[in-house]
């Protein structure tokens, strides 16, 4: 089994359960949210947290493929900025906390789209439905 089969069946489970969780209860996790950046040691940790996870996951799936392993591959990278921004501009995390809780819709979107994600990497994981993009020269 490839890495990148492992980690779409570890990825898509994830942010279906995640995303969608968060979708249907928004207010108690929006609740949560205001706990967390309240407390400046979780915030930390989340940064570490997101750190670790990222440069693991870069470290043994950095593929930069025109197919669909490269979702992996941006979802470590994303983890890893999303770690560095916690740790070294821990202030961020209130101000955009403020932004979603302000446009609502903007998070909708963005959970419809971890949602889609998780989806396809399910998918792609589990059933192992080919996903080709072939374009002509």
């Amino acid at each position: 089994m490839t890495a990148s089969i492992i980690l779409a069946k570890l990825i898509g489970p994830y942010c279906l359960i995640v995303a969608t969780g968060v979708l249907l209860n928004l207010k108690t996790y929006q609740k949560m949210i205001e706990d967390l950046i309240q407390n400046s040691a979780l915030v930390y940790l989340s940064g570490i947290f997101a750190l670790i996870v990222g440069l693991l996951m870069v470290q043994f799936h950095n593929i930069w493929v025109l197919d669909w392993p490269v979702a992996i591959t941006i979802v470590g990278w994303l983890g890893v900025i999303k770690g560095v921004r916690l740790i070294v501009f821990p202030n961020s995390l209130p101000k955009a906390i403020e932004f979603y809780r302000n446009n609502t819709l903007y998070l909708v979107i963005r959970l419809i789209l971890i949602i889609l994600l998780g989806l396809a990497l399910t998918l792609w994981g589990y059933f192992e439905i080919p996903v080709t993009f072939e374009y002509e020269k």
